[in-house]
């Protein structure tokens, strides 16, 4: 394998789900159509009609709906809302991009640590942010409900199939099902996932809340990208469902005078330039979803991305979810050269890709990196790579042999999300399983490690995650 970093690079419910879908769908472009306020006007859909187009789903809780329309004039034709802009399919997570190395086949003796999982030894992030000692004084996440927004999961996987709630799982992709379908074992959601409740099975890895039930939703095809609605549908989602968390570890950034969107398709007839305007009205309506969650009391964590950009000094950009309102953005952490030395090695340096700024990240976590300058072998619970491979984050991946549990190393911010996201699964469950998010973020406030200059700093906000214990 050729050593290198890889970005992630971007253009960048049971209460019932008040959610309406049409199945009838009218051939041409989709539309998000925002309220004034939270009310869509009593005649939409007569509207929508008369335009040429179909609606296809209502957020009433937000104020938002979906049409799909073949008419140039559809923007024009609707009145009395805020806005009708192109619901424009942009890239969240691009896979093909990520630093990966594979692991494939659960075998090997119990690690030298004390835990019974095989692979528990090379996860260096749980160690970063103590996760087993909150373990070892009883709090596991037991009680609490994480929804993991992603890509396809693999829902048959030893480690995460115990933890899945499969009634309240759910994909939000058309046509496509929850399960990741690629010909590969690199399935960003199962990786995710896993970090965040791998269950202590005695096999494989473990998740920093080993006991916390999993919510997965598909929000993005396999391959990354996805239309707004789809993101929109899954933050409502999970709130619907009483999520104690929502885990997001996808974003895009926008600019905000205007950016050419290829609609997901390398046809150049399909483009679309979305205007400033259409920017803002597309990241309000994201922001309306993660507020929406707040209200119904669920902490919201997004990767804060792997750009590499200064919040501080790119007031042109905008990266959502992750610089919403109620959302925490959380950047990612590094060794270098931790299988070197595992018992001595500094596990914080932050990574070369990832995003910063003191008005940008709230929290820092693991999320790996290659800067280990070089290609000599180390071994760790059994395994020998290059020591640069073992300071990436290890987790679950797509079983492509069914005999075997397949496991991958990847380095982003994509990676750092899930830790934060464990850590506030045992917070809320140390707390008796319900907690408001305020009091959820003031919790791991109090907790985190204060790295870097005192206080809020540029790459790792309040601090690095950590279960305080």
């Amino acid at each position: 394998m050729v050593k290198r970093l890889s970005l992630v690079v971007v253009l960048g419910l049971l209460l019932v789900l008040t959610v309406t879908t049409v199945q009838a769908q009218s051939a041409g472009r989709s539309y998000l159509i925002t309220a004034q306020g939270n009310s869509l006007p009593a005649n939409l859909e007569a509207q929508v009609r008369a335009a040429g187009g179909v609606l296809t789903r209502t957020y009433p809780q937000l104020g938002i709906a979906v049409a799909s329309s073949s008419n140039p004039n559809f923007t024009r034709s609707i009145r009395g809302v805020r806005s009708v802009v192109p619901n424009v399919i942009v890239q969240w997570v691009d896979p093909t991009r990520e630093v990966r190395y594979a692991f494939d086949g659960e075998f090997g003796n119990p690690p030298t640590s004390g835990d019974d999982d095989t692979r528990f030894d090379l996860q260096w992030g749980h160690d970063a942010v103590n996760a087993p000692e909150a373990w070892n004084a009883g709090v596991r996440g037991a009680g609490v409900r994480v929804a993991v927004l992603d890509t396809g999961f693999d829902t048959d996987h030893p480690d995460l199939a115990p933890n899945i709630n499969f009634a309240l799982s759910a994909s939000f992709v058309p046509g496509e099902g929850l399960t990741y379908a690629l010909p590969d074992p690199f399935s960003h959601g199962s990786h995710t996932a896993g970090t965040i409740a791998a269950a202590d099975n005695g096999r494989g890895t473990i998740g920093v809340a080993p006991e916390a039930e999993l919510v997965l939703v598909k929000v993005l095809r396999d391959s990354g990208s996805g239309a707004f609605d789809w993101v929109i549908s899954g933050i409502v989602h999970a709130a619907n469902v009483d999520a104690d968390v929502i885990n997001m570890s996808l974003g895009a950034v926008l600019v905000r005078s205007g950016f050419l969107d290829d609609n997901g398709t390398p046809n150049p007839a399909d483009d679309v330039f979305v205007t400033a305007r259409e920017v803002a009205e597309l990241v309000n309506a994201v922001n309306r979803a993660t507020t929406y969650a707040y209200q119904m009391g669920t902490t919201v964590i997004a990767s804060a991305g792997n750009e590499a950009i200064d919040f501080d000094h790119s007031a042109n950009v905008i990266h959502i979810p992750s610089g919403g309102p109620h959302v925490l953005s959380i950047s990612a952490t590094t060794p270098i050269g931790w299988a070197v030395d595992p018992a001595n090695a500094f596990l914080d340096y932050p990574t070369s890709y990832t995003n910063f700024g003191q008005s940008g990240i709230d929290f820092a976590a693991p999320g790996g990196d290659v800067l280990y300058p070089g290609n000599e072998n180390c071994t760790i619970a059994g395994l020998t790579r290059p020591c640069w491979v073992f300071d990436l984050v290890f987790s679950t991946g797509s079983n492509l042999n069914p005999a075997l549990a397949s496991y991958y190393w990847s380095g982003g911010t994509s990676m750092a999300a899930p830790h934060v996201s464990g850590i506030a699964a045992l917070i809320i469950s140390e707390n008796g399983g319900s907690m408001h998010p305020a009091q959820v973020e003031a919790a791991l406030r109090a907790r985190a490690d204060d790295l870097g200059k005192p206080g809020n700093d540029d790459f790792y906000g309040a601090g690095r995650v950590s279960s305080g214990y």
